[in-house]
């Protein structure tokens, strides 16, 4: 793994922005406006590297699935915040028709430098973002700048056969919904979905789209509807399981909520299970099973316990994205716990890789079981957040 300074494409950021990628630049607390796709850099890669990466991937994903059935069999529900029964049901009823509601996709964040065993620092399992660079734009950089190499990615190919094996899965006679929320000022959620929902055409399926805002609920049926009042049997939406199950309208999300039984109204993507495994608490539940696991972190649930004297900690909040809320701790400083109310998970202290003064995050992501690509960002401090950059990849 090497980081490679180059020159960018002329015209590089109205190429990118045709290949859906209209968020290009982020702005920052100085007003300023910088690169969020920046191609004045990339990495390279080792074929071995990847395969092995993939290999931990592959892994990690099968230990998540059984932390999982972990958490349902012994209802470890309050661990993860969860302490609502009934939700708690319908999220078991859920894992356990898992193979009629199967997952679509995921991202690992992994620590990674190429000298030592790659880290898992969390998993995106329910609405994970920076798919489209990661599927599209980087491998459109590549073809033009490194036509001779390749690049772990086979993310568009292996969505569209994901769409095409659930196909039948789906409520038969009705189209398939792509919702995001309207308050997304970057474009990056509206931007995902349309990308998905264009991956879910190429696969043969009918699709709308529609807006989280948008979606109606008819009192007299019982059923959600779009704007053209047409029922909602099925919807892809990137909007986080806990917003869904709590927002006003939560209630109804519960009531009608379609598990593989056919017997509810909506069949909600990704399913509902996906919230044992979007959660901080995930991290801890793998650490008791796996102990010593050469690709995990110690991390606790109750406090940080040997971390804050060993090698520090990282208290994160059990939801949340972007970093936010994120504390770092330095070994030898006092324990600071989180109040009850504020629960979080405590993972041991792994900086992240510095690459010329850049902090790099590997994104790898899967696609149903199987490892599918892989995405890059860096930030300039510890911890990746919105202010972080998006670099292309090749394997040489």
């Amino acid at each position: 793994m090497r980081r490679h300074t180059i020159e960018p494409r002329p015209g590089w950021q109205q190429t990118v922005e045709a290949q859906g990628l209209i968020y290009p630049l982020t702005r920052y607390p100085d007003d300023s406006l910088r690169p969020y796709w920046d191609e004045s850099a990339y990495y390279s890669f080792t074929l071995p590297e990847v395969e092995a990466l993939e290999e931990v991937v592959e892994e990690l994903h099968g230990m998540c699935l059984a932390a999982a059935a972990h958490l349902v069999d012994q209802n470890r529900f309050a661990d993860l915040g969860i302490d609502d029964p009934r939700l708690a049901e319908l999220i078991a009823e859920s894992w356990r028709r898992r193979a009629e509601l199967p997952s679509l996709y995921g991202r690992f964040d992994l620590h990674y430098d190429g000298s030592g065993p790659a880290k898992m620092l969390e998993y995106n399992a329910d609405t994970p973002t920076s798919l489209v660079e990661a599927a599209s734009p980087q491998w459109f950089w590549m073809e033009e700048r490194f036509p001779g190499a390749d690049q772990w990615n086979s993310l568009h190919e292996r969505l569209v056969a994901a769409w095409k094996r659930q196909a039948p899965l789906l409520p038969p006679g009705a189209p398939l919904h792509f919702a995001h929320s309207a308050g997304d000022e970057l474009g990056e959620d509206l931007m995902t979905v349309a990308y998905l929902e264009e991956t879910a055409q190429q696969a043969g399926l009918e699709t709308v789209a529609i807006s989280m805002e948008d979606i109606g609920w008819d009192r007299l049926s019982g059923r959600f509807v779009d704007q053209r009042l047409r029922f909602m049997r099925a919807c892809f939406k990137l909007y986080p399981w806990e917003w869904l199950a709590t927002d006003d309208f939560g209630p109804y999300v519960l009531d009608t909520l379609d598990n593989g039984g056919g017997t509810g109204s909506t069949l909600w993507i990704e399913p509902a299970w996906k919230m044992l495994l979007s959660n901080k608490a995930l991290l801890a539940i793998l650490w008791e099973l796996y102990p010593g696991h050469p690709n995990l972190l110690p991390a606790y649930l109750d406090g940080p316990r040997e971390l804050a004297h060993t090698r520090g900690y990282v208290a994160k909040p059990l939801l949340g994205r972007e970093g936010a809320g994120v504390t770092l701790h330095e070994p030898g400083a006092e324990p600071a716990l989180r109040a009850p109310d504020d629960p979080c998970c405590y993972q041991e202290l792994a900086p992240l890789p510095d690459f010329d003064g850049n902090r790099v995050v590997l994104g790898a992501w899967v696609v149903e079981d199987e490892a599918a690509g892989l995405g890059i960002r860096e930030s300039a401090g510890p911890v990746t957040d919105e202010y972080a950059r998006f670099l292309p990849h090749v394997i040489r």
